[in-house]
Formats: structure tokens, sequence, C-alpha cells
């Protein structure tokens, strides 16, 4: 499942059709655990460096168990939305092993150093209320598929450039300074404000009518 989720991803970078991905599982649990013949570092990309490298906005949809290799491929997901029952743990240490698809990186950066450092060396498990206190996950989906239709909706509204520069933006600026940071915004404006789309998207709001981005 590791190496299909990379060349998955390598066929979604290709393809510039695709406006929003999602990931979640066909059982109940999103992962339980790496398979016993799993060898992390023998995967090279990385699923979870795959993952956070599309262009698109990537939603996970977590159910049940988001433990250990799950929840870093989770973690590089941008919106995270999860079922009432899930259950997140990132307690590799426990079996003498460590995260290795950015785990120790991603966890810290999501919900502070010191709710990391409680999972990662405590192996702390946190259900689905805690982890959306903590700003693990975005939103617990009461309604099931139906919350993950109006989130994939609501990304398909907006400009797929607009989004895509927005995730740059984003993954970027948290390695730079603020004054760089800043720059960064600059720049990606400037780049937006040359395409179709950010010309549909003023004639759309002087016009008071929805936009129809191509992606352009």
């Amino acid at each position: 499942v590791a190496r299909d989720l990379s060349q998955i991803c390598e066929q979604l970078r290709e393809d510039r059709e695709p406006r929003v991905a999602v990931l979640r599982a066909s059982a109940p649990d999103f992962c339980s655990g790496p398979a016993e013949d799993l060898d992390p570092a023998a995967i090279s990309p990385d699923p979870a460096t795959s993952l956070s490298a599309l262009r698109v906005p990537l939603v996970a949809f977590l159910s049940g168990s988001c433990v250990s290799v799950g929840l870093e491929l989770a973690l590089a997901c941008d919106i995270r939305i999860a079922t009432p029952d899930s259950i997140f743990s990132l307690a590799d240490a426990r079996e003498g092993t460590l995260p290795m698809w950015g785990g120790t990186q991603r966890l810290p950066r999501a919900i502070s150093h010191g709710r990391a450092t409680s999972m990662l060396l405590l192996g702390t498990e946190i259900d689905a209320p805690t982890s959306r206190s903590w700003g693990l996950i975005h939103e617990i989906a009461d309604k099931g598929d139906a919350d993950l239709t109006r989130v994939v909706e609501s990304l398909l509204t907006s400009g797929p450039l607009a989004l895509e520069l927005a995730k740059e933006a984003i993954h970027r600026g948290s390695e730079l300074s603020l004054r760089d940071g800043l720059r960064l915004e600059g720049d990606l404006n400037h780049q937006l404000a040359a395409t179709e789309d950010r010309a549909e998207g003023l004639a759309a709001f002087f016009a008071k009518r929805p936009p129809d981005f191509s992606g352009r």
C-alpha cells in the first residue's frame, strides 16, 4: 500500500485535472499500525513526503485507529476530518523504534511541542474530541461521508490555482522568517494576478455570480 500511494501521488502530480484529493481507508480503521513486513526506510520517497508534495488540497478522512505510520500519513494531509470513534497515537518508541515518515517533525508543528512530546515519549493516546481541541484534526465528522462531501465541495468552489499557491505559501512560509514569508506571499500574488482564474474571480464578483474557474 505504501508503494502504491507514492505511485498514485506521482500520477496526480502529472495530471492537471484533479482539484481535490481524498485519503481514506476501505476498512473501519484508517491504520492500526504498520504491516509486519513493512520496512519504512526501504520506501523512497516515503509516501508521507509524496502526499505532502501534492499540488491539490489533500483531505484525510480518518476513522477508527489512526496510529503509527497511519498518523504520519494523516499529518502529511492538508485537511484532516475524523469520525467520532477515532483514536490517535504515535507510540513507536514503545516498540523500540522511531517514526520514519516525518512524525517527529510534523506532529509538533501541528499540535505544539509539549503535546507532541506527550504522544511521542509517553505514548499518549487521544480521542477525536481531544484531537480536535489540540488542532490535530480540523473537524469531527458526526455525519460521516456527508461531512466529507461538504468539505470537498467547499474546496471545489475555490479557485484551484489560488488553493495551489496558498498551499505553497503555507508549506514554504513555515520555514522562512516573517519578512521572507511576506515576500513569498507577494510573489505568489503577483504570479496569480496574471492568470485567467484571477480575472474570472474579479468578473464574477462584480457581476454577482458564482465564478467558473478553469485552472488557468
